[in-house]
């Protein structure tokens, strides 16, 4: 949807209810204003929704797969309940498994530490660091940044040509850049995949807070995400998929949950039994609030509609873009161009400042939060910005490499709760700072752009 075949997103939808929408932050400038959180590729804030549903089942705390106690027994219904919730929510096959993690990371070193003996992986330079750096101890080919989703295709199909067709071997894609914010060919990936006998696992942190995530339709064999990036911040995330390597693998931790019986053996040591289903990872006392607030938030996006929220955040990208390209110092950051389609994701540069400084100048005489440096991912925060150095300013980024110049960009990202104001506020505050400069002085401490006091 275009800028000018919509009057503003209220008239598509309303923003989601979230938490902190009223809360006021002080201004260097003097005063107070609604704080914009407009960096939700980060951490997103708490649907309402979310938070009413954990806090009416806090009271009703109890431990899960542990006890005979009422509590226990409904915290374990609930606990399973909240697994099948999620599975549906992603569109899972029958034989899928779904384990409860930490995050997207957490989820990912998981299947890493569950690949086959001699597995070769494959993963784009474009990546977020949670997939492109728990491989290590795999056979890994890096795949250089393509610059149109075809060419994504084809790299990938030239390099699966390569490899050795009898063993084991793994793609791990992005499914929406936490960079760009551009979509990525994952069908077709899945499928180019899957035509050289490798699997593939969808990095889905950036795409299903935006966009429905199907395994079956998508053909992935995993999908990983965080439930901070969904609107559920209680420290759970999520790797569905295939069962047969999770099955294989050692337990991703020992401990109790995880095993299904211990003894010890005559000779003083001990024997364990491992269970074979999703248990088998979720060593130690599961996180079950974590895990409810996934579901919740599942259910509360699947309720709102994913059409409705996609047209209403497009109207939203829309009028940031088109904010920021009225601006000629500001360069907005792109793999494949302005026509990609793409998430509440937005990185770019201005000419003249340090994005730190000017992140900080949003904040701080604004009481806009947006994000700034190379936003873990930094081969393709480089690629993108190639070998024109940003000048060190009064205000700089965190200390580079020696011999190596300080480059990082400011991201501005939204979604579901975010309302017309916060964006339109945005936009003003990038025309204002680079038409009159900041208003107030600042300085570099621990290596971030701070106002000076």
């Amino acid at each position: 949807m275009s800028v000018s075949t919509a009057a503003s997103a209220q008239t598509i939808c309303a923003p989601l209810p979230v938490l902190g929408r009223d809360v006021t932050v002080p201004l260097v400038t003097g005063g107070e204003t609604t704080y914009a959180a407009l960096d939700y590729a980060a951490s997103a804030p708490a649907l309402q929704r979310v938070w009413d549903d954990v806090a009416a089942y806090a009271p009703y705390y109890g431990s899960v797969h542990r006890g005979a106690g009422y509590l226990s027994q409904l915290s374990t219904d609930l606990f399973e309940n909240a697994r099948r919730t999620v599975a549906e929510f992603l569109d899972c096959r029958a034989d899928d498994q779904l384990v409860f993690t930490r995050s997207t990371t957490d989820s990912l070193n998981l299947l890493a530490a569950a690949l086959p003996a001699d597995c070769q992986v494959f993963v784009f330079e474009t990546e977020h660091h949670a997939s492109l750096l728990p491989w290590q101890d795999a056979e890994v080919t890096y795949l250089d940044a393509p610059r149109t989703p075809q060419q994504a295709v084809a790299t990938l199909e030239r390099a699966l040509a390569d490899r050795d067709p009898h063993g084991p071997a793994l793609v791990c894609v992005t499914g929406a850049s936490n960079v760009t914010g551009e979509l990525w060919p994952v069908r077709e990936l899945a499928a180019a995949a899957h035509a050289h006998g490798a699997r593939i696992v969808l990095d889905a942190a950036q795409l299903a807070p935006h966009h429905p995530v199907s395994v079956q339709d998508l053909d992935v064999d995993w999908v990983a995400f965080s439930g901070h990036k969904l609107y559920a911040p209680f420290g759970s995330g999520v790797l569905a998929g295939r069962a047969d390597w999770l099955r294989a693998a050692e337990p991703y931790l020992a401990g109790g949950g995880a095993s299904r019986k211990v003894s010890r053996r005559a000779d003083g040591g001990v024997d364990v039994e491992w269970h074979e289903s999703a248990a088998r990872h979720e060593a130690g006392s599961p996180n079950v609030i974590g895990a409810y607030s996934i579901a919740s938030a599942c259910r509360a996006l699947t309720e709102a509609g994913f059409d409705t929220l996609v047209a209403r955040e497009e109207y939203l990208i829309g009028r940031v873009r088109a904010g920021l390209a009225e601006v000629p110092e500001v360069r907005i950051l792109s793999l494949f161009g302005d026509d990609a389609p793409r998430v509440g994701v937005i990185s770019f540069v201005v000419d003249g400042w340090n994005s730190s400084h000017f992140a900080a100048a949003l904040s701080a005489e604004y009481g806009i939060g947006v994000r700034d440096g190379l936003f873990c991912a930094h081969p393709l925060v480089r690629t993108l910005l190639g070998s024109d150095p940003q000048t060190q300013g009064e205000c700089g980024a965190p200390e580079a490499a020696p011999g190596e110049k300080s480059l990082n960009a400011i991201r501005v990202s939204f979604g579901a709760g975010t309302p017309d104001e916060h964006v339109e506020r945005f936009v003003t505050a990038v025309r204002e700072l680079v038409r009159d400069g900041a208003q107030w002085n600042y300085r570099t401490e621990d290596g971030r752009c701070v106002p000076a006091v």
